[in-house]
């Protein structure tokens, strides 16, 4: 085995990109082959914000793992993110302790992981199985990495869920939700879904209240009000804004809430055929993902009627939903507790130096 690191190679920036078509099948991977080349190349928005090391683990001459090492100003610690490993200990090993010395080499404190150049979201290890399509702004990944990651000298570090809620429909009844929604607008709250022409305005307000809200989690990292907008604009093609909501009050906006239909990993793999299927599901969602939810703490109770303007929306229409990634403590886990379904657990990890 032998660990290369490149930088603009182009043979090794194919086998860095190609390297999920070995590990998953057409309908599991998550990867977008042009985000990825524009991160190795540096063209990416969020580029600007952190140096990234990029490797590769062969055998003989054919590629077996790759992981890469991003690193911030002022920070002690190595974010490990980009991890793809055939099935094999003596790959993962090598793999973790060439990250390791890289790490120690280079004088950081620890390792988090996995961790995907970014500023708050692609990282966590998905460390449960079940019989269902990845969903759309989850990771994904395959069953062996947890046991990976553990056997090279990572802990836990954070723990979260995701809820998977069962359908409703108009006759649907949680009283404690609708009285607290009842409550806020008898408060003069104004929870609105924002217009399809206002979308822009709704990015700013929603970077606005991510960056007061999200700055305690772990790897959030702040980015400019421009960049923050050019790496979601692609969502405008892919939101129904009757399934985001903002909540104001005197005129601020003090909360949020943005889903979108699962399109499962079509997003990814735009051609002709997907992005068919992206605008009959875009129409006809079979079921919705609620990405993110943010609410300001002088604002307390706020979420469960946030919640409630969603779930009037389900019952509309009759779908089922997957619940926003929650953080162990926090109180939106046990939000419509007695409608879940199933549950998604998630893992940060970390390894000391």
């Amino acid at each position: 085995m032998r660990l290369v690191k490149f930088d603009d190679g182009k043979e090794y920036i194919k086998a860095f990109c190609d390297l999920p078509c070995k590990i998953y099948t057409s309908k599991d991977n998550m990867e977008d082959t042009d985000t990825m080349k524009s991160i190795l190349t540096g063209d990416h928005p969020l580029s600007k914000y952190f140096k990234l090391d990029k490797f590769l683990v062969y055998d003989d001459d054919k590629a077996v793992g790759r992981f890469a090492i991003t690193t911030y100003e002022n920070d002690s610690t190595a974010y490990l993110g980009f991890y793809e490993c055939l099935d094999n200990d003596e790959y993962a090993k090598f793999l973790f302790d060439s990250a390791y010395e890289f790490a120690r080499t280079n004088g950081y404190e620890k390792i988090l992981g996995p961790v995907d150049a970014s500023f708050w979201i692609k990282y966590r290890l998905k460390i449960n199985r079940f019989d269902v399509l990845p969903y759309t702004g989850e990771p994904y990944n395959r069953d062996y990495y947890f046991r990976q990651f553990k056997d090279n000298g990572f802990v836990v570090k954070e723990h979260y869920i995701s809820n998977e809620f069962r359908s409703v429909d108009e006759t649907y009844v949680n009283e404690k939700f609708e009285n607290r929604y009842e409550e806020f607008l008898k408060m003069g709250y104004t929870i609105e879904s924002p217009k399809t022409e206002d979308f822009d305005k709704t990015i700013d307000v929603v970077y606005k209240m991510v960056t007061e809200l999200y700055s305690d989690f772990p790897v959030f990292k702040d980015v400019k009000i421009e960049d923050f907008r050019e790496v979601f604009k692609s969502y405008k093609t892919i939101m129904n804004m009757s399934m985001t909501k903002i909540a104001y009050y005197k005129g601020e906006a003090v909360g949020f809430y943005v889903s979108v239909p699962d399109y499962g990993n079509k997003v990814y793999h735009l051609n002709p055929v997907n992005i068919a299927k992206i605008l009959k599901l875009r129409k006809h969602p079979k079921k919705y993902v609620m990405l993110y939810m943010g609410v300001d703490q002088d604002h307390r109770g706020l979420g469960k009627a946030i919640v409630y303007a969603i779930m009037k929306e389900l019952m509309a229409s009759g779908l089922p939903s997957i619940g926003a990634l929650a953080r162990d403590g926090k109180v939106t886990q046990d939000y419509a507790h007695d409608d879940v379904t199933d549950v998604y657990e998630y893992v940060l990890l970390e390894r000391q130096i």
